[in-house]
């Protein structure tokens, strides 16, 4: 988000027993993509359950910049009148993505093999982060990037005015240059090869199935047909896993606690937490497994109990990128040591998320040690001191991370920016509340 509001401290308040139903918001990968596959379709999208949040709003004003309508009727129900493939006009002003990398990497695809230029920009974080990763295999496509030093934003994107298709092979695991290549390929002729160094989440794919686009994956690789008539669908959008993340662990680290996290999508390509605590030895189990829009779906239930640490394996990190900083906590307040190999991607998101858990795990009386692409806690039993202040850097998982090591350690943690949560899960605050948390406003 456009971060213009006053920050916001509160503190976490240990000693809580957290009990009941979190109805968490639903998956922002598939809502970011649900608007502008529908921008893309012929005729009207609707889409059930949509996350509310900054960063999935700014995807929403993006789309009606670029010509598509987008209407809201009421929470969680939208609707989008697509333009076709290839449809899109030039926008009359900046498109600002606010705190979204994902957002930005996606329309940054969106627009590249559209012949006219889009100019994006973002708030202070999205705006130190590196987008050369992206606008590279874009440039394969005919599409011209103008930005600050390192590819940074503002940036300029001039899209091809007669694209052509490419064959990409992904330096990196990461489903947002994935999925950048795919959208720019839907507007170019033949056909659009993407090889993965590493499979990563893969809600492109299903989706644009699900429009009725050709793709075919094999193994690691995907290959898309382009140029289709996409056709409108009803979409409704899986609970969000890595929001769910939170009052799971939450209620995993404190006494006393059985937390019901209902209707949770649990792509493969994105549940790598959830068995990474289970190896942990975390109470928490699966029910009510269905399939929900082509997605996986289930309830999860997590009860406290003591847990241990482990080594996750590299291979794993592109199924729970965004969820490290929260399993770091978890990791804080287990037997034993955690160690988390090749999660140097983690400092290239919204903050070098490595480094600020580190140093407010530090802050709290937790040891740990980290390379480029490791990261390691040693878990204190249970025992872990708080009584610190840390910083968000502008990033909604630092913040909430630390909100729930606070509701577990010995003392209240203090968090400098509650504001900063909205991005993605505008109701974190009253949710975790309603289940029986404290937080108390702070002054500056």
């Amino acid at each position: 988000m456009s971060h213009s509001t006053d920050p916001r401290p509160m503190s976490a308040v240990p000693g809580a027993k957290l009990t009941g139903t979190a109805e968490v918001p639903g998956d922002k990968s598939v809502s970011h993509r649900s608007l502008i596959f529908g921008a893309m379709a012929v005729g009207e999208t609707q889409v059930t359950g949509l996350l509310e949040g900054q960063d999935v709003l700014d995807t929403a004003k993006a789309m009606e910049a670029l010509g598509a309508e987008v209407i809201r009727h009421g929470p969680g129900e939208w609707s989008v009148h697509g333009v076709g493939v290839g449809g899109f006009s030039e926008p009359e002003d900046v498109i600002d993505c606010g705190n979204s990398g994902t957002g930005v990497r996606l329309l940054m695809g969106t627009v590249a093999t559209h012949g006219f230029s889009t100019t994006f920009t973002g708030d202070a974080s999205l705006r130190s982060r590196p987008m050369g990763r992206v606008t590279d295999p874009l440039a394969l496509f005919g599409a011209e990037a103008h930005g600050r030093a390192g590819g940074r934003l503002p940036l300029t994107l001039v899209g091809a005015a007669n694209p052509v298709p490419v064959r990409y092979a992904t330096p990196v695991p990461s489903a947002q240059v994935k999925s950048a290549v795919l959208l720019a390929g839907l507007n170019a002729p033949g056909e659009t090869v993407v090889e993965e160094i590493e499979a990563t989440r893969d809600h492109t794919e299903r989706m644009l199935r699900g429009f009725g686009a050709e793709v075919e994956v094999d193994g690691r690789t995907i290959v898309l047909k382009g140029q289709p008539e996409l056709t409108p669908q009803h979409i409704v959008v899986p609970r969000d896993p890595s929001s769910a993340a939170f009052p799971v662990c939450a209620a995993l680290l404190c006494e006393g606690s059985d937390v019901l996290v209902p209707g949770i999508g649990l792509n493969p390509t994105r549940a790598g937490l959830y068995t990474t605590l289970r190896e942990m030895g975390a109470d928490l189990t699966y029910e009510n497994e269905r399939l929900e829009g082509g997605e996986p779906v289930a309830d999860l239930r997590a009860r406290f109990g003591p847990m241990k640490g482990i080594e996750v394996p590299p291979e794993r990190a592109a199924s729970m990128i965004d969820e490290y900083p929260i399993l770091s906590v978890v990791a804080a307040m287990a037997e034993g040591t955690t160690v988390m190999r090749g999660v140097k991607e983690l400092r290239v998101k919204e903050s070098d998320r490595i480094d600020a858990m580190a140093r407010g795990l530090e802050a709290c009386g937790v040891r740990v040690e980290e390379t480029e692409d490791t990261f390691t806690v040693h878990g204190t039993g249970g025992e872990v001191p708080g009584g610190a202040t840390v910083g968000t850097r502008l990033d909604h998982r630092i913040a909430m991370s630390f909100f729930c090591l606070g509701l577990g350690a010995r003392r209240a943690v203090k968090i400098d920016d509650a504001t900063v949560v909205e991005t993605s899960f505008p109701n974190f605050l009253p949710l975790m509340e309603s289940l029986g948390a404290s937080f108390r406003r702070e002054n500056g």
